[in-house]
């Protein structure tokens, strides 16, 4: 007898099964008191040494390497740090009548953050696109983002993002920029062990991230926050979410072919331009919003997990109605053999 298998079509993450038992676990018991001092001092060191071995791991010589695909990179990065925060902007029209002012912030804040790098590679690579295009531009993205994200959240949110001010900028320079810089520094020593112990940035950086949920949504919890959302407003939030990640869908595919880019090109554009990284995002959150932090990431932890289940969908079908391209030479050729056909043998 055969056991039942799951539908191809929905991954489910075992870390995204994480994200909502840690959410739980803030509900349940969140820290309070000293509790949360300890708590909060284990986020910052995490999410410091994360960004630390982000540092230690980029290669500098792949980085200029891909530059080499100039257009290709500067156009996931118009799309990430311009369109997306320009329809957030337009969003804002939907407060207060679709969304309260704090989920429109969180909403304005995930079209701030960077592109992904895993999955833009992963989804990339499935539907038969330019594999090594993706990795270089979600790279540039992620890299871009530790600049422009604090920069755009201060010229754009003000204070609405409870109390976001220079200091937090200053913030953002000690536990994310300090960090990225001194693991540039020390990559000639650390770069041959992290390429051998891959899993070790991979297990900080999924620890960091479930710290920051736990603190925010804790914190969160604490001062009672949780009562401003209604299950209606949590319900128009996701629909809102999904014109905007249609939208961005339909942008970049379409926004590339006019652009003059192949179907490789192409694919790489939409995986990398149309995503938001929740590793990047929910550190950023945590140092930008303080105490608001936990309505703040919820629509940018919604969002991921619904990128993740459209693009996977999207993917699959990229990769059963894409047919490799020939050479103009080749064309030209094939065109006149179907004009021209051969006589055949007696």
């Amino acid at each position: 007898m055969r056991r039942p298998h799951l539908p191809s079509w929905l991954p489910l993450d075992p870390y995204v099964l994480a994200l909502l038992g840690t959410v739980g676990l803030a509900a349940l018991s969140p820290a309070r008191g000293q509790a949360a001092t300890v708590a909060q001092g284990a986020t910052t060191a995490a999410v410091g040494l994360l960004f630390f071995l982000y540092g230690a791991r980029l290669s500098t010589r792949e980085t200029f390497d891909g530059l080499r695909h100039w257009r290709l990179h500067l156009t996931v990065l118009v799309c990430t740090f311009v369109l997306f925060p320009v329809l957030g902007l337009a969003a804002r029209a939907l407060v207060p009548s679709v969304l309260t002012p704090p989920l429109h912030s969180g909403l304005l804040f995930l079209c701030l953050v960077p592109s992904t790098i895993q999955s833009s590679i992963a989804f990339t690579s499935l539907a038969r696109g330019n594999v090594p295009a993706a990795i270089c531009a979600g790279s540039f993205s992620s890299l871009a983002g530790i600049f422009l994200t604090p920069l755009l959240a201060a010229a754009l949110l003000g204070n609405s993002a409870g109390g976001f001010s220079l200091d937090s900028l200053r913030k953002i320079a000690l536990q994310l920029l300090l960090p990225f810089v001194l693991g540039q520094l020390t990559r000639p020593r650390l770069g041959g062990f992290l390429l051998r112990h891959k899993k070790v940035l991979g297990r900080v950086d999924r620890g960091s991230i479930l710290l920051v949920v736990y603190t925010a949504f804790g914190a969160g919890m604490v001062a009672g926050i949780w009562h401003q959302v209604s299950f209606l407003r949590l319900c128009a939030l996701m629909a809102v979410e999904a014109v905007l990640l249609a939208t961005m869908l339909l942008v970049t595919w379409y926004g590339a072919k006019s652009l003059g880019f192949g179907r490789e090109d192409r694919i790489a554009v939409q995986f990398a331009g149309s995503k938001k990284s929740l590793a990047a995002g929910l550190p950023m959150a945590g140092v930008l919003f303080g105490a608001h932090a936990s309505l703040a990431v919820l629509p940018l932890m919604l969002f991921h997990q619904m990128q993740l289940m459209v693009c996977a969908v999207l993917a699959r079908r990229r990769a059963g109605d894409t047919v490799p391209e020939l050479p103009a030479h080749r064309v030209a050729e094939v065109s006149r053999q179907a004009r021209h056909p051969a006589p055949r043998a007696r």
